[in-house]
């Protein structure tokens, strides 16, 4: 019996069987694709070809943000999500004094988040005493000294949070008083 299933059984070969070979070479298949890039956004050098100038929002001066903590921590969540640019780019530089350079990127528009999570990265592991100015001031465009990124000033401490005092009713005052 052994025999019989011996001789019924045959060598294959998997990565050959059931392939037709054809003579013409395989297709050459382009960019798996296009662009995912939104429209309005701009590349920040076709914006330096044109001459248009950049605006940047005032929102990121009012952040208070540590360099060093995550952005997360930002009370104002809703800061996070505007452009850091009008018009928006797909990526910036962002260039600190001392030299160092951080790049924020976002096909869809660099964000203010976008940016403080590229500052973040870079200062995550710093203590605040090894900061000489550790909380975000802002940023700032100089197209005489590079049309392609923006300067960002820091200052040794962020503005007092404004205290919220509860506004409470009357009848609230009066529940209470019982």
């Amino acid at each position: 019996m052994s025999t019989e299933a011996h001789h019924t059984l045959s060598k294959i070969d998997s990565a050959v069987q059931g392939l037709e070979l054809s003579s013409s070479p395989p297709e050459k298949k382009g960019h798996r694709r296009a662009s995912s890039s939104v429209t309005g956004v701009y590349n920040i050098n076709d914006l330096e070809a044109e001459g248009k100038e950049l605006l940047i929002a005032k929102e990121t001066q009012k952040l208070n943000w540590r360099i060093n903590k995550s952005p997360t921590t930002i009370d104002d969540k809703e800061y996070l999500k505007k452009m850091l640019t009008t018009p928006p780019v797909k990526k910036i530089d962002l260039h600190f004094p001392l030299g160092l350079e951080v790049t924020a990127r976002n096909l869809k528009g660099v964000t203010i988040k976008d940016a403080c999570d590229a500052i973040y990265k870079q200062y995550r592991k710093k203590a605040d005493d090894e900061l000489e100015n550790p909380v975000l001031a802002g940023f700032e465009w100089d197209k005489e000294e590079s049309w392609t990124r923006l300067i960002v000033h820091c200052k040794k401490e962020g503005a007092a949070h404004p205290t919220k005092k509860s506004k409470k009713s009357k009848d609230d005052k009066a529940a209470e008083d019982l």
